[in-house]
């Protein structure tokens, strides 16, 4: 009897969809069985298939699991330490130095070495909290290339990975729990930078962690310098409606029910287009035109909600459009990027004054 009413059920959502039901079901039924019914089913009742296919933190590639040594990456004078961000819970972080400082720094067994790196948050110049995009750990090659970018710049950058992540506690992942790693990483800092500007920057996933956790903050009244939302999504609703991955399943009934109705549930809502009407700082979106991950015109949607849903007396927000060839990863490789920045960060500051 479940049989046939999945059968059933398979015939109406094809009819619906506009498929020739009578060429489907020639030959080819139990394979668009399996896509049709099968798996929109799966997806919709294993929570642990969705929440592993957003965060993506099971994708382990031993290549990138070299924390230890971020210098072999490239990054010298890098720093490497572990923060407990809640009980049980720890994530590993790279502080990152600006060029500049990179040859007073002690040595890693120097005694000093702790208190000397920690010290130089507070030299005045720009803190980066950098929170990554889903799958694999900080040590990324484009994520890499993002702070080589910034610490030429003279920037100090902090990377970490959420729990789950990398060399990070690895526990049970949802929303709730890496915006906590976030507020925690950001806590530590703010202790540590005196009157040095800190920004944060989120990349794919990563925006709507930074919104969501800067949210948090500045109901507390925690106010950063600034926000840089690189490829970044209005909601994870509409990010998986929009991703490829779905666009066979879109005209199907019953779409949102089987794909969205349990992003909430399974703790991985991700509503950036709330959360960032309540941040108290300035923002600057960075997107590609020809973005296959996060598309383009969800950055604008975002762009445009904020624009309406935020008060004016909170700080301006700016869309910058980037060209197709950067993607979803690499826009650090804009040879405008540096200059777009360094005027961000000035107006931010100045804003403050």
């Amino acid at each position: 009897m479940f049989k046939k009413l999945l059968c059933l059920f398979l015939i109406i959502m094809l009819w619906m969809s506009g498929i020739d039901v009578k060429t489907v079901l020639i030959g080819t039924t139990s394979s668009v069985f399996v896509v049709y019914v099968v798996v929109p089913l799966f997806w919709h009742y294993s929570t642990t298939l969705q929440r592993q296919l957003i965060f993506l933190n099971y994708v382990r590639i031993p290549l990138f699991f070299n924390l230890e040594q971020p210098e072999k990456k490239g990054l010298p004078g890098t720093r490497t330490f572990f923060l407990e961000t809640e009980k049980n819970v720890k994530v590993g972080v790279w502080h990152v130095l600006p060029e500049s400082l990179v040859s007073s720094a002690p040595k890693k067994d120097a005694p000093n070495c702790t208190q000397w790196f920690e010290k130089s948050l507070s030299d005045s110049r720009p803190v980066v909290l950098y929170l990554h995009g889903n799958a694999g750990t900080r040590a990324i090659p484009h994520r890499v290339e993002l702070y080589d970018l910034l610490r030429k710049m003279d920037y100090h950058v902090i990377a970490f990975d959420y729990r789950g992540y990398g060399d990070s506690s690895f526990v049970h992942v949802s929303e709730n729990g890496v915006v906590q790693d976030a507020k925690a990483v950001y806590r530590y800092l703010k202790e540590k930078v005196g009157s040095s500007p800190l920004f944060l920057w989120g990349h794919s996933l990563g925006t709507g962690i930074s919104t969501h956790a800067l949210r948090d903050l500045c109901l507390d009244g925690e106010r950063p310098s600034g926000l840089v939302l690189e490829s970044p999504f209005n909601n994870m609703k509409e990010e998986v409606k929009s991703c490829f991955l779905t666009a066979i399943f879109r005209r199907m009934p019953k779409f949102d029910w089987l794909f969205l109705s349990r992003l909430a549930e399974i703790g991985a809502a991700f509503r950036t287009d709330e959360h960032i009407a309540y941040v108290n700082a300035p923002i600057i979106i960075l997107h590609a035109l020809n973005d296959c991950m996060v598309p383009f015109e969800l950055g604008q949607k975002l762009f445009k909600t904020a624009k309406g849903e935020r008060p004016q007396t909170l700080p301006p927000i700016k869309f910058v459009e980037f060209d197709a060839k950067y993607g979803h990863d690499y826009i650090c490789r804009a040879p405008d990027l540096p200059q777009i920045i360094r005027e961000f960060f000035r107006e931010a500051l100045e804003g403050k004054k």
